[in-house]
């Protein structure tokens, strides 16, 4: 029996999030947001937050420094239910994003600080017998961490760890990352559709789905916003999902992180991919209805209530 079901290996800051905004920001101007909400940042941290919300047994594997942020985001893990042990604590800064919401979309900037220095040899290689299972998350953000990912992937491999990957976008658009080396050794590639091109260089979505298929190492959860999903398998094969469209959307911070928390929480209790989409689907859909990533996964009970009473679908966890 092992410990975790889910190791997040990755970035962690906390994210200063600015809605209701009265115009984009120009230069030289002072621009006024209505709302303001200081929260858990980071994709591989709302994801775990969200999969231990949901359920599943997850540590957190990441640094932070010596600060206030950093406390914030430990505590905030540890609140959710994740473990923090393999948290470490150094003298580079804790990062923090701007995140200004509007409506559907939102513009970011971010100091990457201690999540930049991480690399494999801070890791501590236990986690590695304790754990069912790896989520990586925003690699382009991490250097070290990117600079290391054949040495985690092999280290997973020898010990029998499945290990889901959203790389998330390139701040530098330089994609230096060989997804035909790095894909066979992922169970489940999670990327959408405007990373997949980009990380392909392919002119249109069906040549960068054909550029990937010959290199999943089993299948690849394309996420496609409010257009849904679409689960592909090593063979092609497909399935188009439709969204689960909420018609008050609060703000879609972390929408794509939360799917991941849905879908991989279903999947290391050992659910089909086809429900294992379908989870990621109304959890995506379930991050719309409060502010921030993390707010509206308070417990897998309210979840529930959320997905019946707003989506009409019962989730399967």
């Amino acid at each position: 029996m092992k410990r975790y079901d889910i190791a997040a290996i990755g970035e962690l800051n906390v994210d200063i999030i600015l809605n209701r905004i009265e115009s984009e920001p120009e230069i030289g101007k002072e621009k006024f947001a209505k709302d303001m909400t200081v929260t858990l940042g980071s994709s591989t941290a709302i994801f775990a937050a969200n999969a231990a919300a949901l359920g599943s047994k997850v540590c957190f594997v990441g640094l932070v420094g010596r600060d206030p942020f950093g406390t914030l985001v430990k505590e905030s893990l540890e609140a959710k239910g994740v473990d923090t042990r393999y948290v470490m604590e150094g003298e580079t800064p804790t990062g923090a994003t701007i995140c200004m919401s509007y409506g559907m979309d939102r513009a970011n900037l971010t100091y990457q600080g201690a999540m930049d220095v991480m690399g494999f040899d801070d890791i501590d290689k236990s986690v590695f017998d304790e754990t069912k299972h790896i989520h990586l998350s925003s690699l382009f953000m991490q250097s070290a961490l990117l600079r290391d990912i054949d040495k985690v992937l092999d280290l997973a491999a020898a010990k029998g760890v499945t290990v889901s990957l959203d790389t998330q976008w390139d701040p530098m658009e330089t994609w230096k990352l060989d997804y035909k080396k790095v894909l066979p050794k992922i169970t489940v590639f999670m990327p959408n559709e405007k990373e997949l091109q980009a990380l392909t260089g392919a002119p249109d979505l069906e040549s960068a789905i054909a550029a990937v298929v010959p290199y999943l190492g089993n299948a690849m959860l394309l996420k496609c916003g409010a257009d849904g999903s679409i689960l592909i398998r090593k063979d092609g094969s497909r399935k188009v999902l439709p969204a689960f469209l909420n018609k008050d959307v609060v703000d879609c911070i972390g929408a794509g992180d939360s799917f991941n928390s849905g879908f991989i929480s279903a999947f290391v209790k050992g659910l089909s991919l086809e429900d294992c989409q379908e989870t990621g689907n109304l959890t995506g859909a379930v991050n719309t209805t409060a502010a921030g990533g993390t707010g509206a996964f308070t417990s897998l009970e309210h979840v529930r209530e959320i997905c019946a009473g707003r989506f009409g679908r019962p989730i399967k966890l």
